[in-house]
């Protein structure tokens, strides 16, 4: 027996997206909670008052934005866990970033700004737990060995970590879906230059934006931010 909330039936007009909103604010209210299965198909239509197929196109219209997901052909879809969402999420942003053909001094200008407001809380009271995540990444970083791919990922796992030690969860989502959107130029960056020759710099940029982050000193962390992403990109 499902624990799911009852529906009221829906009037006529744009069915499947009046279905749809109550489902979906179930889920925002946790009425239906992460990983919570939703009643099947055909229980759900006699609750709504509607067809099946208008159930399928609510739940596939809801799928589409990160919010349910599927168990499989047959079973019933549950609520979406919030990484899936944070997914979803990040994908989106990056289309959109694409489509629009957002530049990347537009791009640096968005991340600078996240990082700088990030690291005001960081420097201020940072969150212990991610600055050891920041120090691992860095750690990482200064391995002789680490290919530039890996390089690329704890890069970011970097600054990421850095965001986060804010406590301002807002920011941290942000943060994640951004640098997806620059990852391309990323790489790009990395493969027009000497990835031997300039990773010592990169990793000493980081290594004073960490240290002025444990010594609480934001206006340095944030002058250093901006120098390290404008020379790196070129911007």
């Amino acid at each position: 027996m499902t624990s799911a909330p009852r529906f009221r039936t829906v009037s006529r007009s744009a069915i499947y997206v009046d279905v749809a909103d109550q489902i979906r604010d179930a889920i925002l209210n946790r009425s239906l909670s992460s990983g919570e299965r939703l009643p099947p198909e055909r229980e759900l239509a006699q609750q709504f008052g509607v067809s099946r197929a208008t159930i399928r196109e609510a739940l596939r219209h809801l799928q589409a934005q990160g919010l349910l997901a599927s168990r499989g052909r047959t079973s019933p879809m549950q609520a979406a866990s919030p990484d899936a969402a944070v997914d979803r999420f990040c994908e989106a942003l990056t289309h959109v970033v694409q489509l629009r053909n957002v530049s990347l001094p537009d791009l640096i200008e968005l991340r600078v700004a996240i990082e700088t407001a990030a690291m005001t809380r960081s420097a201020a009271a940072p969150v212990s737990a991610h600055l050891d995540e920041a120090r691992a990444a860095l750690e990482a970083m200064e391995r002789e060995q680490i290919s530039p791919t890996e390089f690329h990922d704890v890069d970011i796992a970097f600054h990421v970590a850095l965001v986060a030690a804010s406590g301002n969860q807002a920011l941290a989502l942000v943060m994640v879906a951004v640098k997806d959107s620059i990852r391309l130029h990323l790489e790009e960056a990395l493969q027009a230059r000497s990835f031997a020759a300039i990773r010592p710099r990169v990793v000493e940029e980081h290594r004073a934006l960490l240290r002025a982050i444990e010594r609480g000193n934001a206006k340095s962390a944030a002058t250093l931010l901006r120098a390290h992403l404008s020379e790196f990109y070129g911007t």
